[in-house]
């Protein structure tokens, strides 16, 4: 199922606070985060990740980034109950 498909069977509410971060101080610039996001929300800048400004409104809460981070650089903590990715059908 390609991301777009994928994006017809999900609500989205934007989570008000912030979920996600990475420690640019423990990042290893590995940029594993950003071959595994299906939605494209890393980029590696100067050797560090960079997550997008918007990923709170992007983000489909997989949480392969975290995952995949060797050095532990990614902090994830799925949103406040009610909002987030609702799936609609499935």
């Amino acid at each position: 199922m390609k991301t777009e498909e994928f994006a017809g069977l999900v609500h989205k509410v934007v989570p008000s606070r912030d979920f996600m971060s990475v420690d640019a101080g423990e990042c290893t610039g590995c940029a594993d985060c950003v071959i595994v996001c299906p939605v494209f929300l890393w980029k590696v800048r100067e050797g560090r990740a960079v997550l997008a400004a918007d990923y709170r409104e992007r983000c489909l809460e997989c949480g392969a980034c975290w995952q995949v981070c060797s050095s532990g650089a990614i902090r994830f903590d799925f949103p406040d109950s009610g909002t987030g990715i609702v799936v609609r059908y499935g």
